[in-house]
């Protein structure tokens, strides 16, 4: 039984590992001085690329994000760009919007912008296609003899237009004009509830892991908090004064700099570490009077309650920094006296050696 609990421990610290790193888009991502995708080669997905130069003469079935010094796109897209560069050039074909971010934009003659066109840079230049809106705010925007713009024109800057140069809609100047790249988040509401699950989630992963590993002091801190609350909380605040205070005094030593940064790291796993066990105590105190001294219940228990009380106006911060202070210091008493061999506060709740702990006793 021993060999199937650790093993399901080494699984959930995976989980939560790998969960506690946010989720990341899947793109052929490209690094280096100088970048280019050849003429007849073809990336069947998003591209993302970071690097001094960048030249794309072939296609990309997919969006592109350029972070570069110089980007010039002469092959086709079928997605997007979005580049920040000292200078954008594209001369191809881009089915979608652009967005180019930087210090000079160019699109040649023979450039189509399937979308919208965006422009934050210090001069522009449009001698392309744009079949959607175009919004250009730089110092120096001009506009040549073979641009078209089937849409509106929004701009903020010296405009120069061509007699040639066409624009299907309004050309309004907007002296407030702010151009940049903009997040859309148009359900926030499920944003945020998302957010808050996958929060949950992860917390009770990392509570799991730690009741499977280290089940005896589990319930050692679980007790200091639940018998002790308001030492345990005194402790908690001094820990979470003192400690930053021997961090920022090690910074001014040149042998205690890494320690100090490494300590920096530890310290923010261990306030993770504290409130979730000043949840658990929250649980525990809850089921102890229900009769039901079950760990796994008093997890989940200890961070719904919380996770709930936490969004109550103008009190929610607070309950959450008590909560934090209540588990911290409980945390730190319990190593504290694991390091000096005591064993008070008694025991309350171990698990049986016959089961997975779904049932606790107390210590003979």
């Amino acid at each position: 039984m021993g060999t199937h609990r650790h093993i399901l421990a080494a699984l959930l610290t995976l989980i939560v590992l790998f969960g506690a790193i946010p989720g990341v888009v899947a793109a052929d991502t490209r690094t280096g001085g100088d970048v280019t995708i050849a003429a007849g080669e073809t990336i069947n997905d998003n591209l993302d690329i970071f690097a001094g130069n960048v030249v794309i003469n072939g296609v990309v079935n997919g969006d592109v994000n350029v972070f570069s010094g110089n980007v010039v796109i002469n092959g086709e897209v079928t997605g997007s760009v979005s580049a920040f560069a000292g200078t954008i050039t594209v001369n191809g074909d881009v089915a979608g919007d652009v967005g180019a971010y930087g210090g000079t934009t160019t699109l040649g003659p023979e450039a189509t912008v399937g979308g919208d066109f965006e422009s934050g840079s210090g001069s522009t230049v449009v001698n392309g296609q744009i079949a959607g809106d175009a919004r250009i705010d730089s110092e120096s925007i001009v506009l040549g003899s073979t641009a078209a713009i089937a849409g509106n024109l929004e701009y903020d800057g010296e405009l120069n237009r061509a007699p040639d140069a066409t624009v299907g809609g309004a050309v309004t100047r907007n002296a407030g004009l702010g151009v940049g790249p903009v997040v859309d988040t148009p359900d926030t509401g499920f944003f945020d509830a998302t957010l808050t699950i996958y929060g949950f989630l992860v917390s009770f992963l990392l509570g799991a892991v730690l009741l499977l590993v280290f089940p005896k002091f589990s319930g050692r801190v679980s007790t200091a908090a639940t018998t002790a609350p308001l030492r345990s909380g005194g402790v908690g605040l001094l820990t979470l004064i003192g400690v930053p205070i021997v961090l920022v005094v090690l910074l001014f030593t040149i042998v205690g700099i890494p320690l100090s940064l490494a300590g920096i790291f530890l310290f923010a796993v261990v306030l993770w570490i504290g409130t979730i066990y000043g949840r658990f105590a929250i649980g525990t105190w809850l089921l102890d009077f229900a009769g039901y001294p079950n760990r796994w219940a008093a997890l989940f228990l200890g961070l719904l309650v919380v996770a709930l009380a936490a969004r109550i106006p103008f009190v929610g911060g607070l309950i959450s920094f008590l909560v934090l202070l209540l588990g911290l210091g409980a945390l730190a008493l319990t190593a504290y006296r694991t390091y000096r061999g005591e064993r008070t506060p008694p025991e309350p709740l171990v698990e049986e050696p016959d089961d997975m702990g779904d049932s606790w006793v107390p210590p003979t």
